[in-house]
């Protein structure tokens, strides 16, 4: 399978190659149309692409390389993207620590008890102050309307008292979500650089990254990928080259292009 694939990419490498000395295009140039690095240029037209990575992004180089130059690459001398022998796993890092957990519930529940005592028992004392009032006197039923006191009692204002707890920062946070509809391969880097996660989601998988968690991202087959970011869709095609959206997610949840 790997002698197949070699031989493929040499020959689509070599072809890549021809076109660009024939439009008299240097490697500097191209790397700069492109935006690929020389070294990857130099890599695609040696036809050992599989130095270059998993086969989905080797695919989408190619095809950037071959749309730079105006010329077409068959499919079929372009790396599947199932041509990997070995698939990583996507482990979720996501997840909120027990410990945590217990402690986001005991603050949320302390909240709750505070507000419903800073609630009821204005309204309680309140209702007690007016009830302990004393009670309007009595007329005697033989005294003249003409001479009877009107005693006009104050009208109440209802007071309304909300128990609905206040939702924490915890609950309000939406974090960016990742819903792919075909094979995407997924890297995410953490804020020190290294590699956090990486492996291939397939068609109908949906992954949630917390701002602060991750700062890069890097999806392949970017136009099957569809990113939302508090609860509204993102536009990747400013993050987009060959395909791969690369960009960076701050701690507030701003996104910005990265470099290749």
């Amino acid at each position: 399978m790997m002698t197949t694939t070699h031989s493929a990419g040499a020959a689509a490498g070599e072809r890549l190659k021809r076109a660009r000395e024939a439009s008299g295009v240097s490697l500097a140039d191209l790397s700069a149309r492109t935006r690929l690095s020389v070294h990857v240029l130099e890599t695609l037209e040696s036809g050992a692409w599989e130095r270059l990575g998993p086969p989905v992004f080797v695919r989408g180089q190619a095809r950037g390389y071959a749309r730079a130059l105006g010329i077409c690459v068959d499919d079929e001398a372009l790396p599947s993207p199932f041509t990997t022998t070995q698939i990583p796993t996507l482990v979720s890092h996501a997840h909120v620590p027990r410990y945590r957990y217990m402690a986001e519930q005991l603050a949320r529940r302390a909240v709750y008890a505070v507000l419903t005592v800073a609630l009821v028992v204005p309204v309680w004392l309140a209702t007690r102050s007016n009830h302990g009032d004393s009670a309007p006197p009595v007329e005697s039923l033989d005294v003249a309307p003409s001479q009877a006191q009107v005693v006009e009692t104050p009208a109440r204002t209802p007071m309304v008292a909300s128990l609905a707890p206040i939702a924490s920062a915890a609950q309000s946070a939406t974090p960016l979500r990742i819903e792919v509809a075909g094979d995407s391969w997924v890297q995410l880097f953490g804020s020190d650089g290294s590699v956090v996660e990486k492996g291939l989601m397939h068609a109908g998988d949906a992954r949630d990254v917390q701002p602060g968690e991750i700062s890069r991202l890097v999806l392949g087959n970017a136009s099957s990928v569809q990113v939302t970011l508090h609860g509204q869709p993102v536009d990747l095609t400013p993050y987009i080259r060959a395909n791969v959206a690369r960009f960076t997610l701050s701690s507030d949840g701003s996104l910005a292009p990265s470099a290749p």
